[in-house]
């Protein structure tokens, strides 16, 4: 059945490794996106030194109804000085070689968050010179200035999700624009047309297949190189509901299509997220 959790998503046991490297990372005062938006690859992921940081705080100043993430109450918030070091040397305590920083969305900072996102890159690189990074980046209001910022601090790829179709984006992102993401995309490409770039859709809310695939093709003529399709799961109750659990049969028919608008590389399958597996599909769109 199509509204029925497939056998799929059950997840592993972690094993004592996986507690080791939650209680490392918390000795070393570092988030990760993994743990706290309750992804469903977070055992996968850990076992194979993929791990998702997630910075400028645990508290989001918008309010997406699929994300887990905590909302803010704004005059709590704050900006970690100390953390763009703390995580390029948590990314050298545990040996990774491709690592993925995302944030949750500070529309209270001026620049929207970009220069410690930039801060950030310069702080690994520093510290880890021959480690890949990439960035997953809220929208910063599509100023030109932020999204310079970022693109000049040498990320190997940019992403920055759209998340739904267009006709879905006022219930699913009622603080954020269509448009504006598409428009993210575009001048990320303008800054610097050599840059990867990468979005993610979610399925199973509701969207149709020609809804799909218009929003497929917008992202491609805003030039998004890397494209990742997976199956949304309400983080709880409150959240918004799954409406279809997608069957695999039809991932590999979006696939094909994705393949056919020209996108360099694509993830699409069930568990597939913004960063699961980044590494691999970094080095597919490097070889197109």
């Amino acid at each position: 059945m199509r509204n029925r959790l497939p056998s799929g998503f059950r997840q592993e046991i972690p094993d004592t490794g996986i507690g080791q490297t939650l209680r490392l990372l918390d000795g070393l005062n570092v988030r990760t996106v993994c743990a706290q938006a309750h992804c469903p690859n977070l055992t996968r992921c850990f076992k194979n030194k993929e791990i998702t940081f997630i910075i400028l705080g645990d508290a989001c100043t918008r309010n997406c109804r699929f994300c887990a993430v905590m909302k803010s109450r704004k005059s709590r918030l704050t900006v970690d000085a100390g953390e763009p070091e703390r995580v390029a040397r948590a990314i050298k305590t545990l040996g990774l070689e491709y690592v993925v920083i995302t944030s949750v969305t500070r529309d209270d900072i001026s620049d929207g968050g970009a220069g410690h996102f930039a801060e950030t890159i310069r702080s690994v690189h520093n510290l880890n010179g021959r480690v890949e990074v990439e960035i997953l980046i809220p929208d910063f209001k599509c100023r030109r200035a932020s999204l310079e910022a970022v693109a000049t601090a040498g990320p190997s790829v940019i992403g920055h999700n759209l998340e739904t179709v267009k006709r879905l984006f006022p219930r699913i992102k009622p603080d954020s624009d269509y448009g504006i993401s598409l428009e993210v995309l575009r001048v990320i490409k303008e800054i610097n047309p050599a840059m990867v770039t990468k979005s993610s859709l979610m399925l199973g809310i509701g969207e149709t297949q020609p809804e799909l695939v218009a929003a497929m093709r917008d992202l491609r003529d805003a030039g998004c190189d890397l494209l990742v399709l997976g199956q949304y799961l309400a983080p709880s109750l409150a959240h918004y509901p799954v409406k279809d659990f997608i069957p695999e049969d039809d991932f590999k028919t979006y696939r094909a299509i994705a393949n056919d608008l020209g996108f360099k590389a694509i993830s699409a399958e069930p568990l597939a997220r913004s960063s699961y597996h980044a590494n691999k599909l970094y080095a597919e769109a490097c070889r197109a």
